[in-house]
């Protein structure tokens, strides 16, 4: 069976994900709590973008009880990579150096920020990938 990515989620979309990803599995109404405390929302809205986000398969759905829970589908990790692959090619021409020095330009990075920059590439350095080690993951 052939898995296609996920679109690239909108910035709602984004912010109902950051709400799962913390949250964990999740409630429309939890959602919807969850969403009021940044903006207000109507609970049928937040019930909507879920089920949009079902189609796009952004989230999964478990439907096995009368109150729907939803989980994002891809880990935070994983759709920052897809976002950043997307921009990478959009906008640096895939250029990781032009998109990390255009990063470090826009807003300055604090010491523990740095030393993590650092890290990262000394390991890329000596032919490892201190990311995906340190965090069990690759690219999907």
């Amino acid at each position: 069976m052939t898995t296609t990515k996920p679109p690239r989620p909108t910035d709602a979309e984004l912010a109902i994900l950051r709400i799962l990803w913390t949250r964990g599995a999740s409630t429309v109404r939890q959602v919807h709590e969850s969403l009021e405390r940044e903006r207000p929302a109507a609970y049928t809205t937040a019930l909507k973008m879920l089920q949009i986000m079902t189609e796009k398969g952004l989230v999964r759905r478990d439907d096995t009880d009368r109150t729907h829970v939803y989980q994002s589908r891809l880990t935070e990790e994983q759709t920052q990579r897809q976002l950043v692959r997307d921009l990478l090619d959009r906008a640096f021409g895939g250029s990781s150096s032009k998109l990390v020095l255009q990063a470090l330009s826009a807003r300055r990075a604090t010491p523990e920020e740095l030393g993590e920059i650092r890290k990262l590439l000394e390991s890329r350095r000596d032919g490892k990938d201190a990311h995906a080690e340190g965090t069990g993951e690759h690219d999907e």
